[in-house]
């Protein structure tokens, strides 16, 4: 591969990778906070209702329901648990973000691979509770792996003509 035709997508690639480290640094300071709640005995519902009365958010819209519903779950979590997996989501995030950053090949695939298969997850969360969140949830998902896509395909298509 040409070094000029690496250096036509740097910016993009280091973009979608300063978006992955961000995901990980937000998954490990949420699972900190959740976790020194939880050992602290601090009621999650009650920190729900509160934030949806700051906002004037109507506790009868059924997505806030499923929000008061989690947070009435997660109080059970074990703290281990919850920084075990976004321990994990976020080592992957910052792999991710380290390749990408670096323009490597195995990280384009990795974002690809990670980022399709959220796809039918969202298009299910989509159909079943429709709302402007899912909507651009999905639409940021779609652009990055399509985007990513594009960079594997131009630098393969680059690869060929150069070698033939």
């Amino acid at each position: 591969m040409e070094v000029s035709q690496r250096r036509t997508h740097r910016a993009g690639l280091r973009a979608v990778a300063s978006v992955e480290a961000l995901k990980g640094v937000l998954a490990l300071t949420l699972a900190y906070i959740v976790t020194r709640a939880i050992r602290h005995d601090y009621d999650f519902e009650e920190l729900a209702e509160h934030v949806f009365g700051f906002f004037h958010i109507s506790l009868e819209h059924n997505w806030s329901q499923h929000v008061l519903d989690w947070a009435d779950k997660i109080s059970a979590w074990h703290p281990a648990v919850i920084l075990g997996l976004a321990g994990a989501y976020a080592g992957l995030r910052f792999i991710e973000a380290y390749g990408l950053w670096r323009q490597r090949v195995w990280a384009e695939w990795l974002a690809i691979i990670s980022g399709g298969i959220y796809i039918p997850l969202e298009v299910e969360r989509l159909v079943r509770h429709p709302n402007a969140f899912h909507w651009v949830i999905l639409l940021i998902n779609l652009m990055v792996v399509l985007y990513i896509a594009w960079v594997r395909w131009d630098e393969i298509k680059a690869g060929r003509l150069a070698g033939g």
